[in-house]
């Protein structure tokens, strides 16, 4: 029975794969240059900001080492994001990552995920997460939580760890796929009803695209169809930012419901106000994935000589710093 899918929501299109998934509304104009750009690659590595060699030293393929500005600017991007979701009242929560394997089954990524993850020896059999959703998500599992306690929101800056097994090409090249990187994730646990969990999914969806607009990137949204969706979701949004390098969008955010899925096999239950124990619902989505929002930022802002603009919610965590690098060009 772990292995039984959940049944997608009415709205989820029908299709195969991502091709077959359904933009629903766009933001911003692609990013268009009077002069020929750099890709994230190129000018992070004449700046003196990326090694990717190094990281390849370290620690073998799809690894990085950020340097100088590129490291301030993950740690700027980052805590600006936590910063908005604290604000919107989601309390800041740091957990384990490395998780028990009863954790990922939880949650819904084992069985059926195993590939894609690390896993330690035999002596402490633990598991790397690949984002903080498991730990958030599994923190109150086998609890009742009393209907004055939800909703829950939680928000967590955590790295994470991915193995991404079976990719190849392009998505490879750079810091797109990678193994390791960080992320704010946002997680909401409330009230087994289907309205109530359906004004979160927009909700968490509207704090992520309101951040991808404040630091004037293009994006689209879309609606993830059938063959797309992985094995817990009732629906899933994902916001796709311009990114000039891939002369198209790149997936920064996922955000999705799960009704009691996870719940369910979490054993995470709350008392409702008649006194009546139910299964919790659960939701969940990207604030801000470090390495794809640095494609972004940078690839979009730079400048015909090189530096880079940096967002004005930026540029507090920066110093006040408006410009980063020095001139290539």
């Amino acid at each position: 029975m772990l292995t039984v899918p959940n049944l997608p929501a009415a709205e989820v299109p029908d299709g195969a794969d991502d091709g077959d998934n359904v933009e629903l509304r766009t933001w911003g104009e692609p990013t268009h240059f009077d002069f020929e750009p750099l890709d994230h690659i190129e000018l992070c590595t004449s700046q003196g900001w990326l090694d990717i060699e190094g990281g390849a030293r370290l620690a073998g393929s799809r690894n990085y080492v950020l340097l100088g500005d590129l490291s301030l600017l993950e740690g700027a991007v980052m805590r600006y994001a936590l910063d908005v979701m604290v604000g919107k009242g989601f309390v800041p929560i740091t957990v384990p990552t490395l998780v028990r394997g009863e954790t990922m089954v939880g949650t819904g990524y084992f069985p059926g995920g195993e590939s894609q993850a690390y896993r330690t020896d035999d002596r402490d059999d633990l598991y790397l997460v690949g984002t903080s959703e498991v730990s958030v998500t599994a923190f109150h599992g086998g609890q009742i939580l009393g209907h004055d306690e939800l909703p829950k929101r939680y928000v967590a800056l955590s790295s994470c760890y991915r193995r991404e097994a079976g990719t190849h090409g392009k998505d490879t090249k750079g810091l797109y796929r990678v193994h390791q990187f960080q992320k704010v994730e946002q997680v909401i646990i409330d009230v087994a009803d289907e309205a109530t969990s359906l004004e979160h999914h927009h909700g968490i969806l509207a704090n992520s695209e309101e951040i991808v607009r404040a630091l004037a990137l293009p994006y689209r949204v879309v609606n993830v169809c059938g063959g797309d969706l992985g094995q817990p979701h009732v629906q899933k949004f994902d916001i796709e930012t311009w990114m000039p390098s891939r002369d198209g969008y790149g997936e920064t955010h996922s955000a999705s419901r799960f009704h009691d899925f996870q719940a369910r096999r979490l054993n995470l239950r709350y008392r409702d106000a008649q006194g009546s124990v139910n299964i919790a619902h659960t939701l969940n989505n990207t604030v801000a994935a470090s390495t794809r929002m640095l494609i972004a930022i940078v690839e979009n802002h730079q400048r015909p000589d090189g530096t880079v603009a940096v967002p004005e919610p930026l540029r507090p965590y920066l110093t006040g710093r408006e410009t980063l690098g020095r001139p290539l060009r």
